[in-house]
């Protein structure tokens, strides 16, 4: 009865009538959320609390659990398992919990952080956010294992919990429960016993109840064990435990959400589908373990999203498939769905797609998530974006709106100034001003025509956020910057390649040997080619230096060149439009070594960039091509100054630049202590997931402006 699953005592002095969801059916299915009204009774230790009298299980000794990638059972939180119950429960009938009534459905109940949900009816969760192959299946715990807490089978469970209530309903418990689950129980014969298909169940009482095997080994076990005087129960036994550990409270609740992440992949993912998904997952567990050890004071926390925007598109279809030669095929198919979508990115035919791929999906997760979560914005919720390799481009382009048909228009307009200076007959001058004039006249009937549009039709925003901060992991950014005619500046301000109106902050992580990311600072100040990028503080470091609050210093503090010739730069001062990470050391490895680290990295990134490995570790006399670039740029510059302008330095190294940044940007992880060179340049460029340092650098930007007392916090705001 509904009664029966209140939460009673056996002497009806205590309950919490009127205060819980219990439903007057018989059957089983009323459910009471009212722990809150009751006296707490735990186990010395820690636990549940336990009543006098044996009656069903309550909604709070039910504990529900769920399983990845065929791993052990996770217990959910309190607060999901008592809804995942109330919603079981719900779907019972006459004969039951969790017989569904004909005709009859149950919403889905939200669990983990709102990341998934769970259908009751078939015992399973599927992600919210993303689409994933394999449903995660989930289970009723009511029987546990003593030591471990995992649940026992549910077919089983229900076995020993309907012979349990059967033969000890009603009957009273011990007045005192203690954690002494080694209690011996030598000379007690079972009470009670149950034959399942592999197993049986013995009660010595109400209490104590043992799980055997009945395989002929363990059969032989025993017999041995009992002939040498240790009991039936110690010998082979496996003591279970009615109703959970820790009793659900609805108080158990993960914190709210106060800050969003995309995180947003880069090539290769056609390939791999899952893999955004499965490094997203690693990032966020990864975050979780910083949040609890550094931001557990705050009663908010950092939710990460993947957004998988390559599956989607339709590209070419298969025709790049079709021309591929059969020879050295799953190379061959390694190139393609990776290297190929840089190829995509730079074909004015489908470098729209990939924009609108990413920007839809972006802002179809953004709405979602604020419509399931209608407090995020209400309460100034912060979107901040991670992006890894190409991601980081297509990103920069979606935000900024860049098109690179405005590059060809400016290209036009400098062609016709170069024209108006050339010698003309009259008749061609006549002509090239009749062109001007309706060129001219074309503009204005064009921009009436925008006018008339954006009078009746607003032009929605490219993305519905704003984005607060910019993570660009293992980036090519600076590269497709510079031959995008990008130069430094005398600013010292994000504004010169990324303006603070759009995006507040923008930051650019990368491991030392990573052959895809190069550096964004000097870009923006030239003189920044020679200092060194900000070095990421490890996870475990005992009261770090604020970043902010760390000087700037020389790559090569004894050199300290003043000015140098085309021929030095490639090797002593690296160009604005390169910038390699890691300057400092010279890799003595031959062309071959370099060429094989190459072809490894393409196999295990799937990167067919084996000239950027080349361009970055193969530094010799010989002009690479940065070099020629380098080059390119005009004979008047082969004697110019380090930097604009002239910088003043200590003995200490630190320098002291007349213009500096306004925020540093280009952050870099410590390496290894043991870790190969060459190696880590074939694996670094996938690296950023899993580190700890790296989700701790994460949080502390994301959480910069929630610190409640940044004085004694070790973690001072940024």
């Amino acid at each position: 009865s509904a009664e029966s699953l209140r939460y009673s005592t056996g002497t009806g002095g205590e309950g919490s009538e009127g205060a819980g969801l219990a439903s007057s059916e018989s059957g089983g299915s009323g459910f009471s959320l009212a722990a809150a009204a009751l006296p707490e009774r735990r186990r010395p230790g820690g636990g549940r609390p336990r009543y006098e009298v044996v009656r069903e299980l309550g909604a709070e000794e039910v504990r529900w659990f769920y399983r990845e990638d065929r791993k052990t059972w996770k217990p959910f939180i309190g607060y999901d398992s008592l809804r995942i119950e109330l919603a079981y429960r719900a779907l019972g009938a006459a004969g039951g919990p969790g017989e569904p009534r004909e005709g009859e459905a149950v919403e889905p109940v939200c669990v983990r952080s709102g990341l998934y949900e769970v259908d009751v009816a078939n015992a399973e969760s599927y992600p919210v956010y993303w689409n994933q192959t394999e449903k995660i299946p989930v289970m009723r715990g009511q029987w546990f294992i003593d030591g471990t807490w995992q649940p026992l089978e549910e077919e089983e469970s229900n076995l020993i919990e309907q012979e349990h209530l059967n033969r000890f309903r009603g009957q009273q418990l011990q007045e005192s429960f203690d954690m002494e689950v080694s209690k011996p129980v030598d000379g007690k014969e079972a009470i009670h016993s149950l034959k399942l298909s592999r197993n049986h169940v013995d009660w010595h009482s109400v209490d104590e109840v043992y799980l055997y095997s009945d395989a002929t080994t363990s059969k032989i076990a025993r017999t041995v064990t009992q002939k040498l005087g240790f009991s039936k129960a110690s010998s082979s036994g496996t003591r279970l435990h009615r109703g959970y550990v820790e009793e659900a409270t609805l108080e158990d609740k993960p914190p709210q959400t106060s800050h969003i992440v995309f995180v947003v992949h880069g090539i290769g993912q056609k390939m791999d589908q899952g893999r955004i998904i499965k490094n997203t997952a690693m990032m966020r567990d990864t975050a979780r373990k910083v949040e609890e050890k550094y931001f557990s004071n705050l009663a908010t926390h950092v939710e990460f999203l993947p957004v998988e925007w390559r599956s989607k598109l339709t590209l070419d279809g298969d025709t790049v498939d079709s021309i591929t030669p059969d020879k050295v095929r799953g190379l061959r198919d390694m190139l393609n769905s990776s290297a190929m979508d840089i190829m995509y990115y730079t074909s004015p035919l489908y470098r729209d797609e990939l924009v609108k791929g990413l920007q839809q999906e972006l802002n179809r997760l953004y709405t979602l998530f604020c419509s399931r979560n209608p407090e995020f914005e209400e309460k100034g919720g912060k979107v901040s974006i991670v992006s890894h390799s190409l991601g980081c481009v297509i990103t920069y382009d979606i935000m900024t709106g860049w098109n690179p048909v405005r590059l060809y228009e400016q290209l036009l307009q400098k062609e016709e100034e170069e024209e108006e200076d050339r010698w003309m007959s009259y008749e061609e001058q006549r002509l090239l001003e009749e062109l001007y004039i309706t060129k001219q006249r074309l503009r204005e009937i064009e921009e009436r025509l925008h006018g008339l549009k954006a009078s009746t039709i607003s032009k929605p925003p490219v993305l519905k956020f704003k984005v607060e901060n910019f993570f660009c992991m293992g980036s090519p950014l600076a590269v497709f910057l510079a031959l995008r005619g990008i130069r430094p500046g005398n600013s010292g301000s994000q504004d010169h390649i990324l303006p603070r109106t759009i995006c507040n902050r923008l930051l650019n992580i990368f491991h030392p040997t990573d052959p895809v990311a190069y550096r964004l600072e000097p870009l923006i100040l030239k003189h920044y080619s020679n200092i060194s990028p900000v070095q990421i503080h490890w996870y475990n470091t005992a009261n770090p230096l604020p970043y902010e609050h760390m000087k700037p210093s020389f790559l090569n503090p004894t050199k300290e060149p003043t000015s140098v010739t085309d021929g030095d730069s490639v090797s002593t001062v690296p160009s604005p439009t390169t910038s390699p990470v890691m300057v400092r050391r010279h890799y003595g490895e031959s062309i071959t070594n370099i060429g094989k680290a190459s072809i490894l990295g393409a196999a295990s990134i799937g990167k067919g960039l084996g000239g950027m490995l080349f361009s970055r570790f193969g530094r010799s006399s010989t002009t690479s091509p940065e070099g020629g670039k380098e080059g390119a740029e005009g004979d008047e510059k082969k004697a110019t100054a380090v930097g604009t302008p002239p910088l003043s330095h200590s003995s200490s190294g630190f320098l002291e630049p007349i213009v500096e940044l306004e925020h540093r940007i280009d952050f870099e992880l410590r390496e290894g202590l043991v870790e190969s060179r060459y190696w880590s340049a074939v694996t670094s460029h996938t690296a950023y997931w899993s580190s700890l340092d790296i989700a701790l650098f994460l949080l502390t930007f994301m959480y910069k402006h929630d610190q409640e007392d940044p004085d004694k916090s070790t973690l001072e705001a940024v």
